[in-house]
């Protein structure tokens, strides 16, 4: 299957599109040649909406910048307070 297709095209091969998405790939569909919505797997959905919910954390944002410039500090697992 294509990457786009449009709303007829996908309504007349709805299983090729399932199978698509199934299989890692995202589709868009268009209507008069512009997008208009995306088919991908369930799975594929859930990371980008948990990546979006991490991302939304200030503080976890904060701690990868950290990290990527050389300022996170590792200790033993024996140092953290029960």
């Amino acid at each position: 299957m294509k990457s786009t297709v449009s709303i007829s095209e996908g309504q007349n091969n709805f299983p090729a599109l399932i199978r698509a998405a199934e299989s890692g790939r995202v589709v868009t569909v268009t209507r008069h040649d512009a997008p208009v919505a995306c088919v991908m797997s369930y799975e594929r959905m859930a990371a980008v909406a948990e990546t979006l919910e991490l991302m939304a954390n200030p503080e976890l944002v904060q701690a990868i910048s950290d990290h990527k410039a050389g300022r996170t500090v590792f200790g033993e697992l024996d140092d953290i307070p029960e």
